[in-house]
């Protein structure tokens, strides 16, 4: 059956939108295991993981590992390496967009990213984060957006922050339109308005129960696992111990149930606007790949600007001796003395240069 046989058929036999049947060809990851149109085979040796997965992990006590990607490359790298959960996080606001916080992020912004990473992680679990305004106005809201996340961002999961009661009810709602969600508490950036800034959490009695309190609400709501973030450590434990879930920390110690980190942070690379002043004291770095990125850019730079790049080395697309001489005469002919000189400098040079590194390309 051809592509366009399989296009056809879904958008006329189960009218589903165009938009849809793009996304649903590149191999969403939410389709069942043993789907007979999978799309792009895995590019990890392990098995795509799902909720079962997870929850005989917690059960065994294995440690869960989930990191953020924002695009196709980071995905892939996620997948490779053999990563738990993929967060499409509203962090890509700021690491990616370069704005100040997460709130200016869209659910379009969102979709737009989930697809890439959709496209490059076909292992991992896949959860995107709902961004700011796309739940808090009503139940109906919060399942309409979720549902979006699935269907054309190519998620397994949400994710949405907060225990208040309005956001327990739209994880409730999410949760029973037959939507896995994953909680969050503790700092939630989305709301640092009412925080006072990208503050940490727990650090007085009346705080550490409020999140002991959320995540339960969260967990009763039907969540599946829930983030605690920047959190002292005796909080994130008991919060840990009191759950049937597991936890997924970030800045919140070694006592939970897995831990989240994002890509642009441990690998060291160019952050957002306030990284410089404002480096998460939790993450630790497992490259510096923004260091090795400077470098590479910067001799680029030197070499194109003293004309060491590109050598004939690099130039592979290569023409015969007599098409050469046959090409100068021609262009003696139309009067192009000045192209001619060039012309003939040029084949002197990859004549002088030998072989390329790269072979030519066939006529």
């Amino acid at each position: 059956m051809t592509t366009r046989t399989v296009k056809d058929l879904l958008r006329n036999q189960f009218d589903v939108p165009s938009s849809m049947v793009a996304v649903g060809l590149r191999g969403m990851s939410n389709l069942p295991e043993n789907a007979v149109y999978g799309g792009p085979k895995s590019q990890s040796p392990w098995k795509r993981i799902t909720l079962n997965h997870l929850a005989s992990k917690y059960q065994k006590g294995d440690p869960i590992t989930m990191v953020t990607a924002y695009d196709y490359p980071s995905a892939v790298h996620v997948d490779m390496a053999g990563i738990d959960i993929c967060l499409v996080g509203d962090s890509v606001g700021m690491v990616v967009h370069g704005h100040d916080t997460t709130l200016p992020v869209t659910l379009e912004d969102m979709l737009l990213h989930c697809r890439a990473v959709a496209r490059g992680a076909s292992r991992p679990l896949l959860v995107g984060d709902l961004p700011f305004g796309t739940y808090e106005e009503s139940k109906e809201q919060a399942v309409a957006s979720a549902t979006r996340m699935l269907k054309e961002g190519g998620m397994d999961a949400i994710k949405l922050e907060g225990g208040t009661p309005s956001r327990v009810a739209a994880a409730r709602a999410i949760f029973e339109a037959g939507i896995a969600v994953m909680g969050h508490v503790g700092l939630t950036p989305q709301a640092i308005s009412v925080l006072g800034g990208f503050r940490p959490q727990g650090r007085n009695v009346a705080s550490a129960t409020k999140i002991l309190e959320s995540a339960l609400a969260l967990q009763d709501a039907g969540c599946f696992s829930i983030v605690l973030e920047c959190m002292p450590s005796p909080v994130a434990a008991a919060v840990t111990s009191s759950l049937r879930i597991p936890t997924i920390g970030i800045g919140a110690g070694a006592n939970c149930g897995g831990q989240v980190l994002v890509y642009h942070d441990l690998l060291q690379m160019m952050q957002h606007p306030h990284h410089a002043q404002v480096t998460p004291k939790f993450c630790k770095h497992y490259g510096n790949i923004g260091a090795a990125i400077n470098e590479a850019l910067s001799k680029y730079r030197q070499e194109v600007v003293s004309k060491e790049f590109p050598s004939a080395a690099y130039t592979p697309y290569r023409i015969s001796q007599s098409n050469v001489d046959d090409f100068i005469t021609e262009l003696h002919k139309r009067g192009l003395n000045k192209a001619a000189t060039a012309a003939a400098a040029a084949s002197e040079d990859d004549n002088n240069a030998g072989d390329p590194l790269l072979t030519t390309l066939p006529d």
